[in-house]
């Protein structure tokens, strides 16, 4: 047997519940179901996200086959992933966009970023100085896989074409310096 398939080691995952009954519950679902073996929970129920959510850490056992068919499973079930393993999530950058982004739907635009399964956003902050029906901006940290940056500039570029939204692009380097 393969290493992937008979090899069992510890991974930390770190989830973002909505403060409502039974979502714990909901997000430890997915883990039983696809053998994950629960070690420990820490759920930060006096501490809020940027976004209101509750953060929650979990520690299992699984095979590396298993961990990634629960984060999955996971994400499938609507959880949000912010941190699954040490290197899922290895690269941060942080964007910047502008224009009706209350009327064009902020809570889609977050939705379509997650959607990409190669990154999750950690942190937004919201400026709507004239209000709600007008241009506001949103400061928005990202969590990428290794070696996606680009495939997920290419979707969050794609999302602000069609919402007709500016996006201020991070700086990136191109080799030594």
């Amino acid at each position: 047997m393969s290493d992937a398939q008979t090899d069992v080691r510890a991974y930390t995952l770190r989830l973002e519940l909505v403060d409502e009954p039974g979502e714990l519950l909901r997000s430890l679902r997915p883990i039983a179901e696809h053998g994950g073996n629960l070690l420990s929970i820490f759920h930060e129920r006096g501490n809020v996200t940027p976004r209101g959510h509750i953060p929650v850490e979990v520690d299992i056992e699984a095979t590396p086959d298993r961990f990634e068919t629960i984060v999955d499973g996971l994400r499938d079930a609507g959880i949000n992933v912010i941190q699954a393993g040490t290197e899922r999530y290895s690269e941060g950058m942080t964007i910047i966009l502008s224009g009706h982004l209350i009327d064009t739907d902020l809570s889609d635009t977050l939705s379509q970023i997650q959607e990409t399964k190669s990154a999750t956003v950690t942190d937004i902050s919201l400026s709507a100085p004239a209000g709600a029906s007008d241009i506001s901006s949103a400061r928005m940290k990202l969590a990428t896989e290794s070696g996606s940056t680009e495939e997920v500039l290419s979707v969050i570029r794609d999302i602000a074409e069609e919402k007709d939204l500016r996006l201020v692009e991070p700086l990136t380097t191109g080799g030594a310096e």
